[in-house]
């Protein structure tokens, strides 16, 4: 059975860009845009790798992520948060707010590929 890997990302060009990236790896790859029920979803599929945009409608990201931080069920799963915002402040909050990976757009398929494999190894 393949590794699955959930992704919540609200631009259509990065979902197809990553969903094609991971698929063609083996990876189940299911999507999701919105962070209003972001966690919720989380939860329904049960990723082996959670990969969250940080700027979302309805919720942002790193509030995503200390949600899941906080619930015993899903406080190890191994997070890659994304952002178009690279500065350090942005890398500080996700991870103090508990990402296991951080990635900047764009991104490099390589980067993303190597990322997700490492982050489902852990």
């Amino acid at each position: 059975m393949s590794k699955q890997v959930l992704l919540i990302e609200d631009e259509p060009n990065i979902i197809e860009a990553i969903s094609f990236i991971l698929s063609r790896d083996g990876w189940s790859v299911k999507t999701h845009s919105n962070g209003a029920d972001a966690v919720d979803k989380v939860k329904e599929r049960q990723p082996d790798v959670l990969i969250l945009d940080v700027m979302l409608p309805g919720k942002s990201g790193y509030d995503i992520l200390r949600e899941l931080r906080d619930d015993p069920n899903h406080s190890e799963l191994p997070v890659l948060m994304l952002t178009a915002r690279g500065q350090t402040k942005d890398r500080e909050i996700a991870e103090r707010a508990g990402c296991n990976a951080f990635m900047t757009k764009p991104f490099s398929n390589a980067d993303m590929l190597e990322t997700v494999r490492t982050l489902a190894a852990k």
